[in-house]
């Protein structure tokens, strides 16, 4: 299994930040944010990852990541995205001869998680998984909509619905087989002018090859201020409870 971690976009949610550098780059308390996403593949025992980048700053990746080794990767390679409003589908095909006919997990960039997907990645033989989560803001997410008999099974994925089917929110995180690139090549751009990868995960359902998973642990998109705030706060207590605490407090003194 190798692993693919899309890393490119223009980030418009986040300036004036992104002015300075990627959003894949911005802090999550004590390291990058790019360094997350990494390490789930890493803990999941992949070894061999792509990250694929856009835009001005993608440079500043390899100054940062250099070679993967720090992370105890055996190959950590590049790819860059012409179009960084191509869409996450767009950015996924430029995997394809990395993957070399075999399944792949990928991992938007912008994603923090302590979940251990290792079983998942460890199971996995055809088709697709996408690991889902419950949340309060479904419709800033690819929803699925459940078989009304049989939750197990999604019967369609709806890309930002205004009414959302369900709370859940498809993650940034899925698991392919090779068939990937040939569903990739079918899409058409649409109204946003992208590559959707939800229209990729629809083609999986229609030949009933789509499972999902649901993320143990947290689990949160770092896409917004919001978002990007709240993930800072809890990998700081996560990782220095005691600190966080005192400042904390301190803080809320004044």
């Amino acid at each position: 299994m190798k692993g693919v971690i899309l890393a490119g976009g223009l980030a418009t949610r986040l300036y004036p930040l992104t002015n300075a550098t990627n959003k894949h780059l911005l802090p999550i308390y004590d390291k990058p944010m790019i360094w997350y996403p990494l390490q789930t593949m890493v803990k999941a025992g992949i070894d061999e990852v792509m990250v694929v980048v856009s835009g001005p700053y993608a440079g500043h990746f390899i100054r940062i990541l250099k070679n993967g080794k720090e992370f105890g990767l055996k190959n950590l390679s590049y790819a860059y995205q012409e179009n960084p409003k191509g869409g996450i589908a767009d950015a996924l095909i430029l995997a394809e001869d990395f993957a070399n006919n075999q399944p792949i997990t990928v991992m938007l960039g912008d994603n923090t998680t302590d979940a251990n997907i290792s079983n998942a990645v460890n199971s996995f033989d055809d088709g697709a998984v996408v690991f889902l989560k419950e949340v309060p803001d479904p419709q800033r997410f690819g929803v699925p909509r459940f078989d009304k008999q049989d939750k197990s099974k999604i019967v369609e994925i709806l890309e930002k619905p205004s009414n959302p089917p369900s709370n859940y929110a498809v993650t940034g995180l899925y698991i392919y087989d090779n068939k990937v690139f040939d569903y990739i090549k079918q899409c058409k751009p649409s109204d946003r002018g992208e590559l959707e990868i939800t229209d990729v995960n629809n083609f999986y359902i229609k030949n009933n090859k789509l499972r999902w998973s649901e993320l143990d642990g947290y689990w949160l998109d770092a896409g917004t201020f919001d978002t990007l705030l709240a993930a800072n706060v809890y990998w700081a207590k996560k990782k220095n409870p005691e600190v966080f605490t005192k400042l904390i407090n301190k803080v809320t003194r004044h």
